[in-house]
């Protein structure tokens, strides 16, 4: 198993700049709570998956097969 950063800079620097102003926590979710501190809760169940190829729900990490 591998976890990358989007090979998209510009996207990984925008998240990577909101997630420090708002104290680690998914841009991308309404809520601030330990299930959406990046890695967020969703995305740590999808890397279980042995089978799961893809992005996280912001697009930030991508895990391969």
């Amino acid at each position: 198993m591998k976890i990358s950063l989007n090979t998209n800079k510009e996207l990984v620097e925008s998240l990577q700049n909101k997630m420090k102003q708002n104290g680690g926590y998914c841009p991308c979710r309404l809520q601030k709570n330990e299930d959406t501190k990046c890695m967020c809760k969703e995305f740590r169940e999808q890397i279980k998956d042995k089978n799961f190829e893809g992005y996280c729900h912001c697009m930030l990490y991508y895990k391969h097969k």
